[in-house]
């Protein structure tokens, strides 16, 4: 297979359609349904599934892009710095759960940086979605937590994976409320205290369960419950609904001003948080600034 081939590769699963990569790429929908019969020949694999709307990546093509986007930066990266004498252009990807300092780390990261060419992906999933990307290559590293009841599952499925866990640092329940909620004067709230209120949290979509959740205790049954997608959404309907999440406590105020509070919540828990990082591979140097700037940021917060 031939460099040329893995970057149609990677533009079909961009655009997931052969018919719209063949436009972009400007030849022909047969030349490139025969560059795709070649790899997937010469690999011994299928990486495209054909359906109505397009194709879609197999479990296998999804690791084996993950390689080929490895070899195809290395090699633009060369390219730019010896033959066409540009400054190199780095790559670096977070997939997280929705934790906003993640998201500040990430600001912190990118000035930090200072270099004019760069691509910087965060892309804020669904937990099964961040162990895909990581397990995949397409992110550097993912961010997420563990807990005594999902601890054991997650720990099998990085496993299962060759994915590693590297804890940062451990964090008390906290339950995020609005400020004038009723539970908001408390200097601690109860599981029990929280029945009569909407339960926010993130869809998993397919992965829907205990172990996948963002919250903690979403294995307790509730009531009242909405699932959201981001977190503008999740702090909209603490506010419209009384509704509330439970999460690290690790939210700053100036995001929000004095509209959103975070109480203790009085269990016996903590959430580690930390990355996955696959078995093979050390964190790269934009990855370790990533890292020092999260610390900082937790610290902060603390």
């Amino acid at each position: 297979m031939t460099l040329q081939q893995l970057r149609y590769m990677l533009i079909i699963a961009e655009k997931g359609s052969i018919t719209e990569a063949a436009k972009e790429l400007y030849i022909s929908q047969p030349s490139l349904s025969g560059a795709v019969k070649e790899v997937e020949k010469e690999a011994k694999i299928t990486i495209f599934s054909r359906c109505r709307a397009g194709v879609a990546l197999t479990k296998e093509g999804m690791e084996f892009l993950g390689y080929v986007r490895q070899v195809v930066e290395q090699m633009e990266l060369l390219e730019a710095k010896y033959i066409n004498s540009q400054s190199v252009k780095s790559r670096f990807c977070v997939s997280t759960q929705h934790y906003t300092f993640a998201a500040n780390a990430f600001v912190e990261m990118v000035q930090r940086f200072g270099q004019e060419r760069y691509e910087f992906i965060l892309n804020e999933t669904q937990t099964h979605q961040i162990i895909e990307d990581v397990r995949n290559r397409f992110s550097d590293l993912g961010i997420l937590y563990l807990c005594n009841n999902n601890e054991n599952v997650l720990r099998k499925v990085f496993e299962e994976n060759n994915l590693h866990f590297y804890e940062l640092f451990t964090a008390a329940p906290h339950v995020f409320i609005r400020n004038n909620h009723p539970l908001a004067k408390r200097e601690r709230i109860t599981l029990e205290d929280l029945k009569p209120y909407p339960r926010l949290s993130f869809v998993q979509g397919n992965y829907e369960s205990s172990n996948f959740a963002e919250e903690l205790f979403s294995h307790e049954t509730a009531d009242k419950s909405v699932k959201v997608s981001d977190r503008a959404a999740i702090v909209n309907l603490m506010v419209g609904l009384d509704g509330y999440t439970i999460s690290s406590g690790i939210f700053p105020r100036y995001l929000h001003g004095d509209s959103i509070v975070s109480i203790p919540l009085g269990v016996d828990d903590v959430m580690q948080i930390g990355y996955i990082l696959n078995k093979d591979k050390e964190l790269s140097e934009l990855g370790k600034i990533y890292i020092e700037a999260l610390m900082k940021f937790q610290v902060k917060q603390t």
